[in-house]
């Protein structure tokens, strides 16, 4: 479904502060596969993702989503095959605009856009509070508020569900509850894996938290200096506790484990 071949990228080449944050990273996701992206700061997690989604591109390799070469392109050009959310519940939406308005914009998502008084249809309103009440949160009742007035845990709800409005080949998660405190975290944690599961995206969640990459998702994979060091999945993933993953990342950066305490999460 997505093949990454040899991806490498490098910032501010030939300077004093250069960076080659992907060094030939290649990964392979099937179909309907739930994978939790794992790595300390600067392994190339959102790197990566950024490359997946064409927010940047690779100095070299290739990148294949559902058997089409997308290398080469924009991010709006690969827009109907890839949806995200990001860490801060601020991006991805539009807080000046109500919470219709952001939905109408999501459903477009690969289309050409038209202007919102003419995208926000009586049939869409209809579809937009069926969804909204799947959340639990009372929010389709709250159609013309401004989505600046949710809090962070409902914009991210609501963040997840315009991803998923329109059918797309691959959902990228990025740290999406890094910002949000530990109940509504593990709310929009829920969730995720509720979509995920009951629409059968293939995803990728990047997370800091080693417990997350455990608990969540159908395989595991650690980045470090721009590679994949570990892949894990199946019964090798389901044996695996907090302890044994972080001593296996300490392994691979030839680190002692206490090094690693913050990333257990």
């Amino acid at each position: 479904m997505l093949q990454a071949k040899a991806l490498h990228k490098t910032f501010n080449p030939g300077t004093v502060i250069e960076n080659h944050a992907l060094r030939g990273l290649s990964l392979t996701i099937d179909e309907g596969e739930f994978i939790t992206v794992i790595g300390s700061n600067g392994a190339g997690k959102s790197t990566f993702l950024n490359a997946i989604s064409g927010d940047l591109k690779v100095d070299e390799g290739q990148i294949i989503i559902d058997g089409q070469d997308v290398t080469r392109k924009t991010a709006w050009q690969r827009a109907a095959q890839v949806a995200r959310v990001f860490q801060d519940p601020m991006a991805g939406t539009c807080e000046s605009l109500s919470i219709e308005e952001n939905l109408a914009l999501a459903w477009q998502r690969g289309q050409r856009r038209h202007l919102l008084r003419r995208a926000v249809r009586a049939s869409q309103r209809a579809l937009f509070r069926e969804k909204l009440a799947t959340l639990g949160l009372g929010l389709e009742a709250r159609l013309t508020d401004r989505m600046g007035l949710l809090s962070g845990g409902q914009r991210q709800a609501v963040s997840l569900l315009m991803a998923s409005l329109q059918p797309s080949r691959l959902l990228l998660l990025d740290e999406h509850t890094a910002a949000l405190d530990p109940k509504t975290a593990a709310f929009v944690l829920r969730l995720t894996d509720q979509i995920v599961q009951s629409q059968g995206l293939t995803a990728l969640m990047v997370t800091h938290s080693m417990r997350q990459a455990l608990d969540h998702g159908t395989r595991t994979v650690m980045l470090h200096q721009g590679q994949v060091v570990l892949d894990v999945r199946g019964a090798e993933r389901a044996a695996l506790d907090v302890p044994d993953l972080l001593a296996m990342f300490s392994r691979v950066r030839g680190e002692a484990v206490d090094d690693d305490k913050l990333l257990l999460g």
